[in-house]
């Protein structure tokens, strides 16, 4: 339930912020949201004893997040994925701290960012390149990594009877 309830906040808020602060290439603010992606990296402790159940509830995530803001059905269920399974191998070989996850974050965005110009790149969808993917992967940083540390402490500092799914 803790995580359902993370990623609909992680929705909605990616939702609002998007509509306030500018989000055209060459018109990215310093702000630019993606907490549900930084939501999923951070969830998977909370699902390691369920682990089929946090990829379908990511892959759901996906769709529904395509549905709502990308219009491309399918792509960010998978992408959404990828990214669950590259947390579910960090977790497993890393323990979190606070300097980690700042890192961790980075290279989820970088991942997220990186294949989401290759898919542009490969079905030619609109023409990017190499500094348009600098430029989005470098404005989207300090947001995700402040939203990332907040909900980290708070997932952190739970009390464990919110932990319904169990931790370890």
């Amino acid at each position: 339930m803790l995580g359902i309830v993370i990623i609909i906040i992680s929705l909605i808020l990616d939702g609002l912020l998007t509509n306030y602060l500018p989000y055209l290439v060459n018109d990215l603010s310093l702000f630019t949201p993606l907490f549900t992606l930084i939501s999923i990296s951070l969830l998977y402790p909370y699902y390691r004893k369920k682990e089929k159940y946090f990829f379908i509830m990511i892959f759901i995530t996906g769709i529904v997040y395509d549905l709502f803001y990308t219009n491309l059905l399918f792509i960010n269920g998978l992408l959404f994925l990828l990214i669950a399974y590259i947390s579910k191998i960090i977790y497993r070989n890393y323990e979190m701290d606070y300097l980690k996850l700042i890192i961790y974050i980075i290279l989820m965005i970088v991942i997220y960012e990186s294949v989401t110009v290759l898919i542009i790149l490969v079905f030619r969808l609109v023409p990017i390149t190499f500094t348009k993917l600098l430029y989005k992967i470098s404005h989207s940083l300090i947001l995700n990594i402040i939203y990332g540390e907040i909900l980290y402490y708070i997932l952190n500092n739970l009390p464990k009877k919110y932990k319904k799914i169990s931790i370890n």
